[in-house]
């Protein structure tokens, strides 16, 4: 495991560090006190907002977008999708933005090269295996349409595996958390050449580099808008709307779960993080952005924890080994996901993958065999 771990009396509330020392030597002179956040993400420069990410905005919509697609029988071919998930185009809608998705999965310093190769493996498993197969019963080895106790119909792979959902909740760590935690809110980045936060010459409405920086962190999770825009922000969005199919629809859960409160503990961190950047208090700007990894870090572990000991128990149960299958896939992209965490490793991580797919994936894992996954990571992450 990575073991790194943040003291908890550090992370207790992004409101702890207003009385902090500075020990920094960029950190000139700063009181903690005096640095407030606003009620909401709002930022204004000579009452023009200096709030900008829609970049992130326009990638977390392409995102559901080739998850619906993932989702709808032939709807593309192995190249389109590769298309879509590379180049950002050849969707419905014609997005202006310029951006992919491709291009920031697994991209931060510290993810691993192969990660990337996995998602666009899974179009070629969908397009080949799932499609051909859409409506014919799966069955042990054989892509193809399952139906629950409830009468819920989903498509899987020969292994059990809904290749949307293992693409969708993957892509909460290795886009979102990965861009956000060990990119854009990393002191290597938002320090860059030390140039970065020089306010000199900004007119209404312009931002510094470091300023944009965190926006873009703040974009991953906050930047969803429920309807296509061509290049506009959202910056209006509270703390647990659950928009969108990201990690913001699960902070929401698990805010309302099992961590009540966790989206104001994010929500204030943001904010104190980017008014600590206006005021060049960069202790605090790094403190706070502790704060968001330690606990964006906490939602992607409680919710592999939540699916796996959910099949766990449908297994235990007796019930139909199919009524397993939409959790575990779910599952399998937050194990996915937490190689962008502190707690694991991609080895790690690989090896949990290894062991969700062996023999014969779904139709025969054990409820032992995931509850032991289940404990290991609720042990890493302090569940």
């Amino acid at each position: 495991m990575k073991n790194i771990f943040y003291l908890s009396l550090l992370l207790m509330s992004p409101f702890f560090f207003n009385s902090c020392e500075k020990d920094d030597d960029h950190d000139h002179d700063h009181d903690h006190d005096t640095v407030v956040a606003p009620a909401t993400y709002t930022f204004e420069r000579d009452g023009a907002s200096t709030v900008s990410f829609s970049g992130q905005t326009c990638r977390v919509q392409m995102a559901k977008d080739i998850y619906d697609a993932m989702n709808s029988e032939n709807a593309a071919t192995v190249s389109e999708f590769l298309t879509m998930f590379n180049e950002g185009t050849g969707f419905d809608f014609a997005y202006t933005c310029g951006k992919n998705v491709g291009g920031k999965t697994a991209a931060s310093p510290t993810a691993s090269s192969t990660v990337k190769s996995q998602f666009e493996d899974m179009f070629t498993v969908l397009v080949d295996e799932v499609y051909p197969n859409w409506t014919s019963s799966a069955s042990m080895g054989m892509a193809g349409q399952i139906t629950t106790s409830s009468g819920s119909t989903y498509q899987v792979d020969g292994k059990g595996l809904e290749i949307d959902q293992a693409f969708i909740k993957g892509l909460i760590g290795a886009m979102v958390a990965d861009q956000m935690t060990n990119n854009y809110l990393t002191p290597s980045k938002l320090d860059g050449d030390g140039t970065t936060n020089d306010t000199n010459g900004l007119g209404a409405g312009e931002y510094t580099d470091m300023e944009h920086y965190w926006d873009e962190g703040y974009g991953y999770l906050y930047g969803y808008n429920n309807e296509h825009v061509g290049g506009t922000d959202n910056n209006a969005i509270g703390p647990a709307e659950g928009k969108g199919v990201l990690l913001n629809k699960y902070l929401k859960k698990v805010d309302e779960g099992s961590h009540p409160g966790i989206a104001n503990v994010i929500y204030d961190a943001f904010k104190l993080g980017r008014a600590a950047i206006v005021a060049g208090d960069y202790n605090l700007r790094d403190n706070q952005a502790l704060i968001i990894k330690e606990h964006v870090d906490k939602i992607i572990a409680q919710k592999a924890v939540d699916y796996l000991l959910g099949g766990a128990e449908t297994i235990e149960s007796g019930a139909p080994r199919e009524d397993t299958f939409h959790g575990l896939s779910e599952g399998y992209g937050f194990v996915l996901s937490l190689q962008f965490t502190s707690y694991f490793s991609n080895a790690e991580v690989n090896t949990m993958l290894d062991q969700m797919m062996a023999g014969n994936g779904f139709w025969d894992i054990s409820a032992d065999d995931l509850n032991e996954m289940a404990s290991q990571i609720q042990s890493a992450a302090g569940l």
